[in-house]
């Protein structure tokens, strides 16, 4: 097994990348500043819009960072079952006063971010939904950035270590947020701890483990598993320094369950119960990010208006760990419970 580069971290903790908002350029300098590696989240913005942000970054640490790119993966929609959740979603909108969204396909500005960080450089790029090629990560790696690719099973694993990265943040079925698979599928996802020990089989690359971490103890007991750091996600969504709207933080206060649904974008995702997801999720069809663009001025006016049940609450299973302190705390306390531990 080999290990990440000591340069990236000096305590083996990942900031997530926690695109749609709850990931700001305070939140990844925190991280970095108390030794972890900070990411921002390129997915949902323009390359304009990550390029201040990487700028405002490196106006807060001179620590390494990452930044996280959707790979723009196309899979077949039935154009029934999009257009029948169109109709379906015409109450909601008019129960928010706002117009549905487009139903479109999007590659959410591939291009023009690759050419972004091929320029910026950043320390780490990574990739979500699916890997780049073999030459895009050469070409990232000759130029200064080491390449990370989320996998959720050991063959997306075998593809990625084909493809020349540096490492695999394993991604576990207890994570909030989207399925970082490269095909939307139905099966179970594998938990966690599963899927360690079956890419570890698969590949000797660097691993990182993501999905329902939130304490010292579950950082070593990835570390002892044969992961190099531990990525936290929903256990910094509830600091000061992170984007996490007040609809969205005061939902995780009240320790609803999770699950995973298509409801809000068309592609898996885990987040707290509610109204929303209660209603639509079984007539949900698979169809990212068309859903995403249709659902998106619902979410956005129920966010506005205060109403937690009509926006996605993206949530990991340990949501209820989450504390309301700064991003250094979190990541101190970590460190210092872990060093205690060994």
């Amino acid at each position: 097994m080999t290990a990440l580069p000591g340069a990236l971290l000096t305590v083996p903790i990942v900031g997530a990348p926690l695109a749609g908002g709850p990931t700001s350029p305070a939140l990844a300098a925190a991280v970095s500043e108390a030794g972890g590696l900070g990411f921002l989240a390129a997915g949902y913005k323009t390359a304009d819009s990550v390029a201040a942000d990487i700028d405002t970054l490196r106006g807060m640490t001179a620590r390494p960072f990452g930044v996280n790119l959707f790979f723009p993966a196309r899979e077949p929609v039935d154009a029934g079952h999009l257009a029948a959740y169109v109709e379906r979603m015409a109450a909601e909108a008019a129960r928010y006063s706002v117009a549905v969204g487009e139903p479109r396909w999007s590659d959410d500005g591939w291009e023009a971010k690759l050419d972004l960080v091929r320029r910026e450089r950043p320390d780490v790029v990574s990739f979500t939904f699916g890997c780049p090629s073999r030459d895009v990560v050469e070409e990232l790696r000759a130029a200064g950035s080491g390449v990370w690719c989320t996998v959720t099973s050991p063959s997306e694993a075998e593809q990625a270590a084909a493809a020349g990265v540096d490492a695999l943040v394993v991604q576990g079925g207890e994570a909030g947020g989207h399925q970082g698979s490269f095909r939307d599928g139905s099966d179970d996802p594998f938990p966690l701890l599963v899927l360690l020990q079956l890419v570890r089989r698969a590949t000797n690359l660097p691993l990182v483990a993501a999905g329902g971490i939130a304490t010292a103890e579950a950082i070593a007991g990835v570390l002892a598993a044969g992961a190099s750091a531990a990525q936290l996600g929903t256990a910094l969504l509830m600091t000061p320094e992170a984007g996490t709207p007040d609809v969205h933080r005061q939902a995780l206060r009240e320790g609803r369950p999770t699950r995973l649904t298509r409801a809000f974008t068309g592609r898996r995702a885990r987040g707290l119960v509610n109204r929303f997801m209660t209603e639509h999720d079984r007539e949900a069809p698979a169809a990212y990010p068309e859903i995403h663009h249709l659902t998106a001025p619902i979410r956005a006016a129920a966010r506005a208006a205060g109403d937690g049940e009509a926006v996605n609450l993206w949530a990991g299973q340990s949501h209820r760990l989450a504390e309301e302190r700064p991003a250094a705390d979190v990541v101190g306390a970590l460190a210092l419970g872990l060093e205690r531990s060994r």
